[in-house]
Order: C-alpha cells, then sequence, then structure tokens
C-alpha cells in the first residue's frame, strides 16, 4: 500500500459539489481517504479568469500503480465533464482538476507522470491544503518537511 496525496480544484459550477462528486469517486475507485484538508477558495493560477478556484488536498491509502492512478484520475475528470486536460502551461477554466502530487516516495519522471509533482512548492493552492493535513510529510527529493516549504513559498511570494 502506498500513501497517495491528490490536488483537486474547480472553478466551474457548484464547486463544492465537484469537489464531493470526486472524493466519492476517488473512494471508490482508489481508496479510502484517511485525511481531507479544508477547502481553500483561490485565485486562478497561470491562467486569468473571472472565476476563482476551490481547491483542496486529499490523502489515500492504495495498491494502485502511479500510471494506474493517473489513468483513473483522468478518467474521473473526464466522467465529471472535464473535456480538455492542460498541456504545456496552458491553462483554462475546468469543473475539476486532480493532480498526483505524492505516491509514497516514489520519483517519476516520463512524458506521461512527474512525481512528485513538478509545480507543487511553487503552488500555495497545493502547499496549504497539504502542509494542513500532513505538515510533517518529507517532500522525496526536497527532503524538507511540508510545513517548512509552505513557509519558504509563503515568504517567496511577499517579495
Amino acid at each position: 500500500m502506498a500513501t497517495v496525496y491528490l490536488g483537486l480544484g474547480t472553478n466551474l459550477g457548484n464547486k463544492q459539489e465537484n469537489l464531493n462528486v470526486a472524493l466519492q469517486q476517488i473512494e471508490k475507485q482508489i481508496g479510502k481517504p484517511f485525511s481531507l484538508s479544508a477547502f481553500y477558495e483561490t485565485a486562478p493560477w497561470g491562467f486569468h479568469s473571472e472565476n476563482t478556484f476551490l481547491n483542496a488536498v486529499v490523502g489515500v491509502e492504495t495498491s494502485l500503480s502511479p500510471f494506474r492512478l493517473l489513468q483513473i484520475t483522468q478518467q474521473i475528470e473526464k466522467e465529471s465533464g472535464r473535456k480538455l486536460k492542460s498541456v504545456a502551461g496552458s491553462y483554462e477554466d475546468r469543473i475539476i482538476d486532480i493532480d498526483l502530487l505524492l505516491v509514497g516516495d516514489m520519483t517519476v519522471n516520463t512524458s506521461e507522470l512527474s512525481l512528485p509533482h513538478p509545480f507543487m512548492t511553487e503552488r500555495l493552492f497545493v502547499m496549504e491544503p497539504l502542509a494542513e493535513i500532513a505538515p510533517d510529510l518529507v517532500h522525496p527529493v526536497l527532503k524538507i518537511p511540508m510545513k517548512e516549504i509552505l513557509i519558504q513559498l509563503k515568504l517567496k511570494k511577499q517579495v
């Protein structure tokens, strides 16, 4: 079994319902969540939109491989109404976004999947909820606890 952290985000429709539906599907198809952050209202990142996001991080225990997790999360997104996945830094409004942040202490670098998520430490909307539910979890590459990464990110954003 691996401990998996997934980042969730939505900025269209009934945002709270979108997150709850995604969480139900995660429990049904991936595993029972052992931890869920609060829902955070955040500004769009990487693009302009009139719609704010609702973001959260969920922790799940699963026996699924990272590539199977990717397939399932993308299928959940599609079934929820997401039409396009962000490509090459081109972001847009979305009904649901599910990102694989961490799968145990695995590191993966392929054209399909990068673990840990390559941008997680640059995004307050990921680090705040992740540090809320797993403050002492150590980043497998940086070897720094999530709460310390969050502090550094907040300081960087102030500059």
